[in-house]
């Protein structure tokens, strides 16, 4: 992503790219496009190669199979081994895609998401003109698995962040753990990082003829026992390779560790492109201990589902008293005209072209208690909607050059609701959003006071914008 990428807008590819390779356990060679799709699309998979050319959107819901990848089944049509192109999609900021491919199984290319992540570089992004819609992850999700002993959790996050943690009790692998702190960082430091297994899985995979477009070049091979002789023949041969032998560190000698933890970055690879099939991009911190593909799919299933149930709380703005404000009291004091008693916004914590958040921490100490329901404090709903106009009139002054030359004046507020009270010790976590360009100075927000994931008020706000004589 590069600096003028926008997290809040939806973005498509700029023309449709091909890349061709084998699927892993299939052996089919595949064909695969992915081409630009409308704002809203999402991913969807397209079987060029049968009968009505079948979509597969995808979504949790619709996964058949996490065997020995995530697969999905629908309209008659499957499409296995998807998460390493989903997570080099989400990870380099990509919502509506659609890929087609001519067989069942995304091809393996070298077991990672980079290869991906290159043809994508290689097109670029389109920016599309639509609001990208986050879901901010405002409570814990837990989830447990006691017979795999997986543990995952969604905490609340202002960014998408994913920690691993590995343990397959195997003194090679030892315990690893892995941390993507911003999705800025995926193409350096997940993307190139390989699908591993262990050789007693390979060896049974080859028995059961399951690995049929296997290559000694796309999966990292962690050797986990004794291996005689005749069974590095056996894998020589079945490799095409004259010979195999063991690494001192316990790993097949097909390739040299990108990291050293590369297997658990791996499993965060994983992670990221199981969890797209959520649905929606989410803002939250995910941290996964001992994760495979079924449990990524079941936890997906569980934040979907919690998301449905919370629809009213998307783009709910998430307040960490510990980030460095954007404007603290004195650099508001400077953009707008209001002092106290009459100025209502304590700081801003987020500001971009379209929208602001802004933070008013309401206290006993307020005048307006002395006079307004005396023995029953509540902060009156006009100085409300004047706080929303105070935070919505720094976004508006931020987005005019020479912006400190202009005030903000009301012209109209329309849908005004108050929808739970304000009272002293709670925390006023306000956001405006433009619902249209501002043109000829005049400004058309839409408001919402949440205090903590509850909307107390809402309305649409109309301001003018006049440069001071």
């Amino acid at each position: 992503m590069d600096a003028q990428f926008n997290p809040d807008k939806q973005h498509t590819l700029k023309q449709p790219v091909n890349i061709s390779g084998t699927g892993l356990h299939t052996g089919v060679v595949v064909d695969m496009t992915l081409r630009p799709a409308n704002p809203g699309y999402g991913f969807q998979f397209q079987r060029i190669d049968l009968a009505g050319r079948p979509l597969i959107k995808a979504d949790c819901d619709l996964v058949t199979d996490t065997s020995r990848g995530t697969t999905l089944e629908d309209n008659g049509a499957r499409v296995s081994t998807i998460e390493h192109i989903l997570a080099a999609l989400v990870g380099m900021g990509v919502d509506n895609c659609l890929i087609e491919i001519n067989g069942p199984e995304i091809p393996i290319i070298d077991g990672s998401s980079e290869p991906f992540v290159e043809i994508i570089e290689e097109v670029g992004l389109d920016e599309q003109d639509a609001a990208k819609a986050w879901y901010s992850i405002d409570n814990n999700i837990t989830y447990y698995d006691e017979k795999k002993r997986v543990e995952m959790m969604a905490m609340p996050s202002m960014e998408y962040k994913v920690t691993t943690l590995i343990d397959f009790n195997s003194p090679v692998l030892g315990t690893q753990h892995a941390g993507l702190k911003s999705m800025k960082d995926f193409k350096l430091e997940i993307a190139p990082c390989r699908t591993f297994c262990f050789l007693h899985e390979l060896e049974m995979l080859l028995e059961n003829n399951l690995i049929k477009g296997g290559d000694i070049n796309n999966a990292i091979v962690i050797v986990d026992k004794k291996v005689t002789d005749d069974e590095m023949q056996r894998l020589a041969k079945a490799f095409g390779r004259e010979n195999m032998e063991v690494k001192s560190g316990g790993y097949l000698n097909n390739l040299e560790l990108r990291f050293p933890n590369e297997p658990a970055r791996h499993k965060l690879l994983d992670v990221i492109g199981d969890l797209a099939l959520i649905g929606y991009p989410i803002k939250g911190h995910v941290i996964a201990n001992r994760p495979g593909h079924s449990t990524n799919v079941d936890f997906a299933r569980k934040i979907k589902q919690y998301i449905r149930k919370n629809k009213h709380l998307k783009n709910t703005p998430v307040y960490d008293p510990n980030q460095q404000p954007i404007y603290n009291s004195q650099q508001i004091e400077k953009t707008l005209p209001h002092r106290y008693p009459f100025l209502l916004v304590d700081k801003i914590i987020e500001l971009t072209d379209t929208y602001i958040v802004g933070i008013k921490n309401v206290t006993f100490n307020e005048p307006f208690f002395v006079g307004h329901f005396p023995g029953n404090p509540i902060m009156p709903g006009v100085l409300q909607v004047e706080a929303l106009a105070q935070t919505g009139g720094i976004l508006a002054i931020n987005a005019m050059a020479g912006g400190s030359q202009y005030d903000t004046y009301f012209l109209k507020i329309d849908n005004c609701k108050f929808k739970a009270k304000v009272v002293p010790g709670d925390t006023m976590v306000m956001k405006l959003e433009l619902m249209n360009p501002i043109r000829r100075g005049i400004v058309e927000m839409r408001g919402t006071v949440f205090v903590g994931n509850k909307i107390v008020t809402e309305a649409d706000l109309m301001a003018q914008l006049v440069k001071r004589s």
